[in-house]
This record gives structure tokens, C-alpha cells and sequence, in this order.
């Protein structure tokens, strides 16, 4: 699958799933960053033109329904955590497009409670994966990865990143190596920036802005 440059216009949209109780602050440096760099961000809820309430209580009204995303017409698809995970099957068929989006060959980032959603699905039983501790994900029911799971900050299987809810930064990080949004040594001062605070690194970016590389 040919990937294209951040200095690029994508051909086709990045898809975040929005619903009830998803945590806002979990892919807000991923989203951000993929606009700056001209990727179009499409929200994608349970139903269109129904608004979901964030766990951080903002409202958003979602471009586009479940049922009507193909993977076909997309370059990702993006599961951001939620306590909707946790409490009921309601999320069930966010899992079941992930599934769907890995057997087309298109990438799944999914962080936090999404994970675990993946999980029950089977997605994470062949594939390196993490989350926010392997003891959340083994008691899920139809989990069978246990010998896949990895202990890291963030960690990317061909078509599948995932993160644990504490490593926003780096599963951003995967997501831009992903899709090839900066050259390596510009991910990497972006990193080193956003995440360790690493004054040096600043510097880097600045010189990659001018050029039009970041």
C-alpha cells in the first residue's frame, strides 16, 4: 500500500470515531497534527447528524454514520477510547469495521478502551499489540493475544497501531510513522518535543517548518 507525503494533499480522508463518553484528550495531538500536515479529518458516530457528549462533555455532531464508512474510502480509521468500552457491547460495531478495515488492508489506530473492544473482536489474537496493561485485556471475553501482547509505550503491527490511555504523544508518533507525515528525523524531534519536552528538538522543527516539512 503506497503512502503518501505529509506535504501532500491525501486522497482520501482520516476517519475518527466519535461516541458517547470517548476521551477527548487521547487523540487530540494525532488529529491536530494530520490537519497541519493536510489530511482531512471526518468524525464518524453510531448515526449521522446525531451528536454525541464527549467524557469531556462537548458535544459533536458526527459527519458521517457507521454504517455508511467503507474501507475503501479511507486512509484510517481511529477508535479513541471511552467508558462506553468498559460498560456495555454498545461500541461492538466500531470493533467489527476495525475487523473490516484490517481485512482490506487499511490501518486501525486504536487507544485506550478500544483496545479492549478489539480485543473481544479477535482483532488483536494475531498481531503485536498493547494497551493499558495486559492484565485490562486478558479477562476480555474472546481474547486470545495474551502471547502478542507487548509492554511499550506504543506499538504497530503492519495495519494496526495501538496505545494504553497514558501515551497520547507516542501513539500520535505511530500514526504520522504510519501514514509517512514527517521524514524520520523530524517524527523524531516532534516526539522528543511533544512528549520529553526536550528544548533541542525545537529547533529541528523549526528548520523542517521553513521547508516546508513540517
Amino acid at each position: 500500500m503506497a503512502h503518501r507525503t505529509g506535504s501532500e494533499s491525501p486522497r482520501k480522508p482520516v476517519h475518527l470515531a466519535v461516541y458517547d463518553t470517548y476521551a477527548d484528550w487521547e487523540t487530540g495531538h494525532t488529529t491536530a497534527h494530520l490537519t497541519q500536515r493536510g489530511h482531512r479529518i471526518r468524525t464518524v458516530g453510531p448515526a449521522a447528524e446525531q451528536p454525541v457528549t464527549t467524557m469531556g462533555g462537548v458535544r459533536v455532531l458526527p459527519d458521517m454514520a457507521l454504517a455508511d464508512l467503507r474501507p475503501e474510502d479511507s486512509s484510517l480509521l481511529i477508535l479513541t477510547g471511552a467508558s462506553l468500552w468498559d460498560t456495555s457491547d454498545e461500541l461492538a460495531p466500531f470493533a467489527a469495521k476495525a475487523a473490516e478495515f484490517l481485512a482490506a488492508g487499511v490501518p486501525v489506530a486504536a487507544i485506550c478502551g478500544a483496545t479492549a473492544g478489539l480485543a473481544r473482536a479477535g482483532v488483536l489474537d494475531g498481531r503485536a499489540h498493547t494497551s493499558a496493561a495486559s492484565f485490562y485485556l486478558a479477562p476480555q471475553p474472546g481474547y486470545g493475544g495474551a502471547e502478542h501482547y507487548v509492554e511499550a509505550d506504543a506499538v504497530t503491527d503492519g495495519d494496526l497501531i495501538t496505545a494504553g490511555p497514558t501515551e497520547p504523544v507516542a501513539f500520535a508518533r505511530e500514526v504520522f510513522a504510519r501514514l509517512d507525515v514527517y521524514k524520520p528525523d523530524v517524527l523524531d524531534a516532534w516526539y522528543r518535543l511533544f512528549h520529553d519536552s526536550d528544548e533541542s528538538a525545537y529547533p529541528v522543527l523549526m528548520a523542517a517548518a521553513e521547508s516546508g516539512d513540517a
